[in-house]
């Protein structure tokens, strides 16, 4: 069975799972039918864009278990990213049902992970999925503190940043290469996702939501620095150079008994 065909299972499955859950929504939030057609929508494209950067093969059954874990948060990630474009999205109940979410996708973020290493199943595929997921999420909720919150469009700079750094990449080459490891970088993007919830939510006061949503957008300005200037100080590394093989040559004082195989190790 091909990789695309056992992921694509797998990814049939999640897309039920995504439906029943924007069924609820639509029916807790008293929304249209439109909105389940958005979330469908966004999971079609989602899961195309998933076939098309498959690599040739995945460890595990399916898609692999962090990643099933992965595709279960996008069964909540996608009804908020649908949520973010609905006409009217101020309100308690919208809010409250946005946290509820968020906050649940946000703490399944680290589970994907855990799985992947306990199993001995992480891929380079796993670790684009799971953060492409990531970035959806904290770019709808920056579109939602915006627009329910009491900040103002300021906030979306959140979610957009990661974007603008990796379309600013297409123009200079430096910015695409591979960052190390960086615990800071991960903590970061935690506090991004736990501060715009903040945000959101209706119970917390527009003064400390408003301080929370700045000081997040500031750290995420400094990390996005430090990593643009590592990526442009450090030299890059020159490829490894070739040489030609050449065949060796006994010279003419050397016997049978110096080059016979039984000599030679």
């Amino acid at each position: 069975m091909s990789v695309a065909t056992r992921v694509a299972r797998d990814l049939a499955v999640a897309g039920l799972a995504a439906f029943a859950v924007s069924m609820v929504v639509l029916w807790a939030l008293d929304l249209t039918w439109v909105f389940g057609v958005q979330v469908l929508a966004l999971y079609l494209a989602g899961s195309i864009l998933i076939l098309r950067g498959l690599p040739p093969a995945l460890p595990g059954p399916g898609a692999g278990a962090a990643n099933r874990v992965t595709l279960g948060r996008a069964a909540l990630v996608l009804p908020v990213g649908a949520l973010a474009v609905q006409p009217e999205v101020a309100g308690a109940n919208i809010q409250a049902a946005v946290v509820l979410l968020g906050g649940v996708a946000l703490l399944l973020d680290g589970v994907d992970g855990w799985v992947a290493r306990r199993t001995g199943t992480g891929t380079a595929f796993g670790a684009r999925f799971d953060m492409e997921s990531d970035a959806f999420l904290i770019l709808a909720l920056s579109v939602l503190a915006w627009r329910a919150g009491p900040v103002g469009p300021w906030i979306v700079g959140i979610g957009v940043l990661r974007y603008a750094f990796v379309a600013a990449g297409k123009l200079w080459p430096a910015l695409q290469r591979e960052l190390p490891p960086s615990f800071r970088r991960k903590v970061v993007c935690v506090v991004q996702g736990v501060a715009l919830l903040v945000v959101v939510a209706p119970w917390v006061p527009a003064p400390i939501a408003t301080g929370v949503g700045a000081a997040a957008l500031v750290s995420l300005v400094g990390s996005f620095a430090v990593d643009t200037l590592w990526a442009i100080r450090t030299p890059t590394r020159p490829a490894p150079r070739s040489y030609r093989v050449r065949r060796r040559i006994n010279p003419s004082w050397a016997t049978d008994a110096t080059t016979s195989p039984s000599r030679v190790k």
